[in-house]
């Protein structure tokens, strides 16, 4: 793949994400956390190229919201789904779901959420969850006592980044190589010329270090589990909890995460516990068992019976008085066996294997002297041998631990993606629970409907017996982009979900929208811009049923904030020119557009425009309070549909939500003078009636 083809990506950008393991992948599934890794490219800029990938790889021409107030709806319903993921991972890779007008694509979110729609969020799934995000590598890691050699200053320059965890070094020939086997404790040399050279210390020629990491650096395999321990264990759990086919076996990978220490040590090994403590003791040791052998020389010196009273005799060996001759004469086997003690405490201190004994015998010896001491060269001596011990058992514990961690860790890998993946899906299925969502009916198209028993949705003919008033059936063979919801509710109210109303409407052609202020005109536009943006993502909507036809974008245009310049009332007619021209397919909805000038001229510019959509088969819906003085402006018999007021009681409106087809609805100021109407006698309630004749 030319990664310069996805839309926002660029030759240095391009050459960024070529560093990747494996980038088509991370572009093909949309891993905006690998993505966001990568040098100069934020997170925001990750979700635009994971978006771009996808469009390019369906070739996508994108900008199916065409507008800022569609964009907003889209942002909207991207914010409900987010809300609903635990883990960040999940809430990015959400954020690269969009509206399309390609089938395909639209069939393969559909496919996935009819699927993801069955999942069960169990809250211990979900607790689980929350200690599960993508694998790490391990950064700042530093191995000392290895090192990597080479003649060839091309090799040097590619091992050294290929290895920045270990030291890498220049030879010029045995003398510089037995030099390194003297300082490392191993050494891997890549020249072959160099083979059969014999030199102290662990030298072994290895042409080709990159291919076998796990020998050559064990460190980073038992570092990615260290620092990936609290993650793994998590997904493990994920997959237990929800019954999930886990990429790897489970107790396997438990036993690898038990043997590993947070530092990404070896655990559990008791020879290696002995030689490092042994290590870490030993000057320790030796201090106490010269302790225990003064003690016991003291003790004995106390209450022996020499030439000189033993406590005379105390004092002058405490002063500094040579005391090797009386030592060997008058206390020569109690001296021995202080030094018998002495290697025996030592010998037990340090759990020293018959081996070790041997040199821990020269620790203590030697001519007899009070108070006793250690032999400072043998004991530095032992301490060598013992760390050279301790090293050694490590890095081969290390190499065969790191062998199967390397043959594990494909596996963990995708062990963690599933996890961070069946997030996404529960994301999907809590909020289709949430909002008693069901998977829309495309109609007339090339979008296939879901397998049976895997999706929410509808009844089997995509609608149930209409109702008056209510719904409008989509007959399959019209032309034109359509849609029919029934029992549609929004979820981006200012308000609970469950209070929300049920909506029923159809939408079909050029439609005016009348009705009373407060009375839902603006919210009705919203849940059909909302389900149009959900159903052409390719999830599920909020209704009990939604049948539709696809577009080929939405054009959603917010009610004005007062009445426009003539600046901007000229920038706004250019931009409705644009529409105006080239509808065909795309879904027009607008928010009282007479609040941008004056009511007269209002009126004939929305009539206007709407004469030019109908003429193009499009689908629009225009909320406005002039729906009389535009039908009688507009050259065809525009549809008027209304959100019937029912009534006023206490001082509120009784609206009934869902709009009635072919009605022009009752303004507010209507229901008003009728009210004042009825409940006034006399002369003055005859002033109401000539009134309410005027409407």
């Amino acid at each position: 793949m030319d990664l310069t083809e996805i839309p926002g990506v660029g030759e240095k950008t391009a050459d960024a994400l070529a560093e990747l393991d494996d980038p088509e992948a991370a572009l093909r599934e949309g891993d905006v956390a690998t993505i966001a890794g990568v040098s100069g490219v934020s997170e925001g800029r990750a979700v635009v190229i994971a978006r771009g990938a996808i469009r390019h790889r369906h070739d996508d021409p994108g900008g199916w919201a065409a507008t800022d107030r569609a964009k907003e709806v889209h942002d909207q319903v991207l914010s409900l789904l987010r809300d609903r993921a635990v883990t960040e991972y999940a809430r990015k890779r959400l954020a690269t779901l969009y509206p399309s007008t390609v089938p395909e694509r639209i069939a393969e979110v559909r496919a996935w959420a009819a699927d993801a729609v069955q999942r069960e969020p169990d809250p211990d799934v979900l607790s689980a969850l929350e200690g599960v995000a993508p694998p790490t590598e391990p950064s700042d890691l530093r191995v000392r006592e290895r090192a990597l050699a080479t003649a060839d200053a091309e090799r040097y320059a590619e091992v050294e980044a290929a290895f920045p965890e270990l030291p890498v070094e220049v030879v010029e020939g045995p003398e510089d190589l037995a030099e390194l086997g003297r300082s490392y404790a191993t050494v891997f040399v890549l020249d072959e010329t160099f083979a059969g050279v014999d030199v102290d210390g662990d030298v072994r020629v290895l042409p080709e270090p990159e291919t076998e990491p796990e020998t050559v650096v064990p460190e980073r395999l038992l570092a990615f589990v260290a620092d990936n321990r609290d993650s793994l264990s998590a997904a493990a759990t994920v997959h237990e909890r929800a019954g999930l086919e886990p990429a790897c076996d489970l107790g396997t990978l438990r036993d690898v995460l038990a043997r590993v220490d947070d530092d990404g040590g070896i655990v559990g090994d008791e020879e290696l516990d002995r030689l490092a403590d042994a290590v870490d003791d030993v000057g320790a040791a030796a201090s106490t068992a010269a302790s225990a052998a003064n003690d016991h020389l003291r003790s004995v010196i106390q209450e022996r019976d020499v030439t000189i009273e033993g406590q005379d005799f105390l004092s002058l060996v405490e002063q500094g008085a040579r005391v090797d001759s009386l030592l060997a004469r008058e206390l020569a086997d109690e001296y021995d066996e202080a030094i018998r003690k002495a290697r025996e405490r030592f010998a037990d201190a340090l759990r020293l294997e018959p081996g070790e004994e041997e040199m821990a015998e020269r620790v203590f010896g030697g001519e007899p002297t009070f108070p006793v001491e250690h032999n400072e060269e043998p004991l530095a001596r032992l301490r060598t041998e013992l760390k050279t011990a301790r090293d050694r058992r490590a890095a081969r514990l290390k190499a065969d631990l790191a062998e199967e961690i390397a043959a594990l860790r494909p596996d963990a890998e995708q062990l963690l993606a599933d996890a961070l993946e069946f997030d996404v899906e529960l994301a999907v299925a809590r909020f289709a629970a949430d909002f008693d969502c069901v998977m829309p009916t495309f109609v007339g198209d090339e979008i296939p409907d879901d397998p049976a028993g895997r999706a929410l949705a509808a009844d089997g003919d995509g609608g149930t017996e209409t109702e008056a008033g209510g719904v409008t059936r989509l007959p399959s063979g019209d032309a034109g982009a359509e849609i029919e919801i029934e029992g549609g509710r929004s979820p981006i109210l200012d308000e609970a979900f469950t209070d929300v109303e049920p909506v029923d409407y159809g939408v079909s052609g050029v439609t005016i929208l009348s009705g009373v202020n407060s009375g839902g005109k603006t919210s009705t536009l919203d849940l059909v811009a909302l389900i149009a943006t959900l159903a052409h993502v390719g999830l599920p909507v909020p209704a009990a049923a939604v049948r539709l036809r696809r577009v080929s974008g939405l054009h959603y245009y917010a009610k004005s904030q007062g009445t426009l310049d003539a600046g901007a009332f000229e920038s706004t007619l250019r931009e409705f020119g644009d529409l105006a021209t080239g509808a065909d397919g795309r879904l027009v909805l607008v928010d009282e557009l007479e609040s941008i000038t004056e009511p007269g001229a209002s009126a004939k510019i929305i009539a206007g425009i709407l004469e030019r959509l109908h003429d193009q088969g499009a689908t629009a819906v225009f909320v406005s309070h002039m729906a009389r003085e535009i039908r009688e402006t507009a050259g065809f018999d525009v549809a008027v549909d209304g959100i019937e007021a029912l009534g006023l009681e206490d001082g509120e409106l009784v609206v009934d939500r869902s709009p009635k087809k072919n009605h022009l609805a009752r303004s507010t100021p209507e229901l008003i003078v009728e009210k004042l109407s009825d409940a006034t006698p006399g002369e003055e309630g005859s002033f109401y009636e000539s009134l309410l004749e005027k409407f």
